[in-house]
């Protein structure tokens, strides 16, 4: 996918991806595509939320996509909604070269805590 991690906290993450590769066939960026590089920067931001002797996993996420990109880079910045002792939000605004919104994600990580 060739994502590529530009800052990382359990607040505010952010990570870049190339268009090129990430296409579907009519040429945009594939919205799995969009969801995997949310799905990852909110994991791992959870994941540091939730620290030494635990683990975040993905329990929902939700993807609505309201623009195209067919070149450049896929900017994904994510911040935290909640961040509890067992559950985490995010939410994860894809953006364009230019700034313009493409894919708003939200994902829900549940804190799963060494016995």
């Amino acid at each position: 996918m060739g994502i590529e991690f530009v800052k990382l906290s359990a607040e505010h993450s952010i990570a870049r991806m190339p268009v090129e590769g990430n296409r579907q066939p009519v040429g945009f960026v594939h919205g799995g595509a969009y969801c995997v590089i949310a799905e990852t920067l909110g994991s791992v931001s959870a994941n540091i939320h939730a620290g030494e002797g635990a683990v975040a996993v993905g329990v929902d996420l939700n993807a609505t996509h309201t623009r195209s990109i067919t070149s450049g880079w896929v900017t994904a910045e994510c911040r935290a909604l909640h961040l509890g002792g067992s559950m985490t939000v995010h939410e994860i605004v894809c953006t364009d070269d230019e700034g313009r919104r493409a894919s708003t994600i939200r994902i829900t990580n549940f804190i799963k805590r060494a016995r």
